[in-house]
């Protein structure tokens, strides 16, 4: 089994339901949820918006290998409601990204593992500490929790009621 990583997030619609309803297809169609953190209310990241983001973070066991789980993860995202746009930040009703995937370190045109900025945004980086704080970053060889505590951004990062 993979032990896989995950971000979750939703600025569109009910941001709470979209999670809830990503976690249920992702247990149906990738694999079994070890850990969830609650989730947490925060600033959009790289484009401006007035609705904030709630966001979430998850440990996945999948016998999927990375290509088939993204595949599965853009399905997901279309069965939310999702509509992928040319531009790179902008709201969306469900967002799905694979943080880290065992201590695979992989380069191709459609996936980067680990996740190229997850130690840049503390709005991955706290839900992600929450459930992972002692995993190590495969490429920066520290701990995620040490990753918070020097992450550079400051921006808000609020968590929500379970």
């Amino acid at each position: 089994m993979n032990r896989i990583f995950l971000s979750l997030g939703s600025n569109l619609g009910d941001r709470r339901k979209n999670l809830e309803s990503a976690v249920i297809l992702l247990e149906k169609q990738a694999g079994h949820i070890e850990a969830r953190s609650v989730m947490y209310e925060t600033q959009p990241w790289g484009f401006s918006s007035d609705i904030s983001f709630y966001n979430q973070a998850v440990e996945l066991y999948s016998s999927k290998d990375p290509s088939q789980l993204l595949k599965i993860l853009h399905e997901i995202e279309r069965e939310c409601g999702r509509r992928h746009m040319s531009v790179r930040y902008a709201p969306r009703t469900v967002d799905l990204d694979i943080l880290l995937f065992n201590h695979c370190i992989i380069r191709t045109p459609d996936l980067v593992l680990p996740h190229p900025t997850l130690h840049l945004r503390r709005f991955v980086l706290i839900p992600l500490a929450e459930i992972a704080p002692h995993v190590i970053h495969p490429v920066l060889l520290r701990s995620i929790e040490r990753l918070l505590a020097s992450c550079a951004d400051k921006s808000a990062v609020n968590q929500q009621l379970p």
